[in-house]
């Protein structure tokens, strides 16, 4: 970790309603941080109640079980932010922070960030909007665990990576390639069950690796196998 002069919350989504020296004002008083990967940003332990805004690279929210397994809940790139339920309840941490590649942060104090979405009710309905959204994929996940087996789980995984790259066409491509860990990790399952769920959709020419991509070959397709145990 390395302290850094303060930048820019430009890109910050969840300010784009204020004006350019309302950001800058707000720079001003966070403080800023750069991480290399793997560097832990939040300790879920920590006594930290601040905000982070994430103004360069990508990090993951995770969590871990008394064996030691770790647990993906989200990935979030540049523009997003994190820690605003310490913020807002004063409660502890929920989940850790890792970088996942080199990452400036700004942290913005439980103080701070209630004055500003007091002040603006842009602000305060960007951040309700994404704790709806935190609650819809909390369900869906608690629905997925609690009806879908292993396989079907991943296959879920890939459909929800595979959505926002989809075509025309039905294929749909995920860059760059998940990893097996990773997804293993979002879905509690193993690697090898997640290998061998690839393997199979590779063998029926739903999924196949494009470089650095994997491609949705036909994303109906896979769509039908999760929802039909979905019962949806």
């Amino acid at each position: 970790m390395t302290e850094l002069h303060p930048a820019s919350l430009d890109h910050i989504d969840l300010f784009r309603a204020c004006t350019a020296e309302e950001r800058a004002s707000l720079a001003r008083q966070c403080s800023w941080r750069h991480f290399h990967p793997g560097e832990q940003i939040i300790d879920r332990a920590s006594e930290s109640r601040d905000v982070c805004m994430i103004v360069e690279g990508r990090v993951r929210v995770v969590n871990y079980s008394l064996s030691g397994r770790e647990i993906t809940f989200d990935d979030v790139n540049a523009g997003g932010y994190l820690g605003e339920l310490s913020a807002i309840d004063g409660e502890p941490r929920s989940a850790s922070i890792v970088a996942l590649t080199e990452t400036h942060v700004a942290f913005m104090s439980p103080r701070l960030f209630q004055e500003t979405v007091t002040k603006h009710p842009e602000v305060a309905w960007q951040v309700m909007k994404r704790l709806a959204r935190i609650v819809r994929a909390s369900t869906g996940r608690i629905m997925d665990l609690s009806t879908l087996g292993a396989n079907n789980r991943v296959h879920a995984e890939l459909l929800r990576l595979a959505k926002p790259g989809l075509k025309p066409d039905n294929t749909a491509e995920i860059t760059p390639v998940p990893i097996h860990s990773d997804i293993a990790s979002r879905v509690s399952t193993t690697r090898e069950t997640v290998a061998r769920v690839m393997s199979d959709l590779a063998r029926d020419h739903i999924v196949e690796r494009h470089g650095n991509s994997l491609l949705i070959r036909d994303f109906e397709k896979l769509e039908a196998m999760v929802e039909e145990v979905r019962g949806d």
